[in-house]
């Protein structure tokens, strides 16, 4: 008996039939990559089990259409993860080039343009020793540093890169990823408390005084938002300012307001008072070696991802373009990219802070904090309900 062929392992599934398995109702550009990944995975697999036990029912199941939607569903986490870990990695790619510039030398050069060099400082991070200290909460130790992690991994893959390319489509969306960011002073405190070191205490407690003094504004920002777009769907706030005009012009205070505060939502210089390598050795990191360290570094820039699309979905359009946005063969072709080239510049902004600042003291950024953003943001969204009450937006 002849073997069939693998043509007749790989199903090619058309977009009716790809809608009526998926779980959402409508396109996601992940899941249908997902779905070709497995079509031919999963066909290569059913057709090597069919080689060696003829006619057997395994070879059907593995192509079937509930199998497929399960396997494409864990594929599709997968291929979201991996284009936000790659893009992470542009950059501190784009941080070191920029920094690098900034101070009159080439930076990184190790490898396509410098990019090879983060790849080489993860493989040093990961082979270094795992050194952990005897006198410390081993479980607040390790609980904390995995839901930091964990946390700042989640909410880069719960970003929509485009109205195609999501996991969820929540109606909250903007506020879970504001939720999820508002964990992280209390897990950085209990972790640099179960350190058992006074230089972790010391830069958990700043973190979270500095994480705390700068989300209030934020969340009053959040508000102006929301109710100039009337809804919490980041789609639906894209969509509003594609369909009238990009809210960092009748917001431009808040436009700046929200990237003071999302540098320092980041810990990023010159407010990383929680690191400051001269006073506190590492800050709350300082007990996290090897490969701890580096995932923490990882997931800072994973927050800093999150950050700049805050921004970019506040009052840069997301991934709407101001002239040629809702035509068809832009939605169709490069939305993801537009999005991210607004990302890397707003995190451009961020770089050119870092190399121009000097580190702030800690009385000074609790400062800027209640007595300049808050009052900013209070009038950011005074214009706001101006706006809509006057039936100018």
């Amino acid at each position: 008996m002849a073997y069939e062929s693998i043509t007749n392992f790989i199903v090619n599934r058309g977009y009716e039939d790809l809608i009526a398995m998926s779980p959402y109702e409508v396109y996601n550009l992940p899941y249908d990559i997902a779905v070709k990944i497995w079509e031919s995975l999963g066909g290569l697999i059913a057709w090597l089990i069919n080689l060696i036990f003829p006619n057997n029912g395994v070879s059907q199941w593995l192509i079937s259409d509930p199998v497929t939607n399960g396997f494409a569903i864990i594929l599709m986490v997968i291929v979201i993860f991996a284009v936000s870990f790659v893009f992470c990695l542009l950059m501190l790619w784009e941080e070191r080039k920029v920094l690098g510039r900034m101070m009159d030398r080439r930076g990184t050069m190790v490898g396509l343009k410098g990019f090879l060099q983060c790849l080489g400082d993860g493989l040093k991070t990961f082979m270094k020793e795992n050194v952990v200290p005897k006198a410390i909460d081993k479980k607040i130790y390790w609980w904390g540093l995995s839901l930091v992690i964990g946390t700042s991994v989640l909410l880069a893959c719960m970003v929509p890169l485009s109205n195609r390319w999501f996991i969820v489509d929540y109606q909250a969306g903007l506020l879970i990823i504001f939720a999820l960011f508002a964990l992280a002073p209390f897990l950085i405190l209990c972790a640099g408390w179960a350190q058992n070191n006074k230089y972790s205490l010391i830069g958990g407690l700043r973190a979270a005084e500095l994480m705390i003094s700068y989300e209030i504004p934020m969340l009053i920002l959040l508000a102006g938002t929301v109710l100039m777009a009337g809804s919490f769907n980041i789609n639906d706030i894209v969509a509003y300012q594609e369909e009238h005009i990009w809210f960092v012009i009748p917001q431009i205070i808040g436009f700046f307001t929200c990237i003071v505060c999302a540098v320092a939502e980041s810990e990023r210089v010159p407010f990383d008072l929680s690191e400051a390598e001269a006073e506190l050795v590492e800050g709350w990191q300082t007990e996290y070696a090897g490969m701890k360290w580096g995932l923490i570094m990882l997931g800072d820039y994973f927050r800093g991802y999150v950050a700049c699309a805050l921004v970019v979905f506040m009052y840069l359009g997301g991934w709407s373009l101001p002239v040629i946005g809702g035509e068809d063969w832009y939605l169709q072709y490069f939305p993801e990219i537009v999005f991210l080239l607004k990302v890397a510049l707003v995190f451009f902004i961020f770089v050119l802070a870092r190399a121009a600042l000097p580190r702030v003291r800690t009385d000074q950024i609790l400062n800027v904090g209640w007595k300049a953003l808050m009052p900013l943001s209070v009038i950011n969204l005074a214009i706001v309900i101006l706006l809509k009450v006057t039936g100018v937006m």
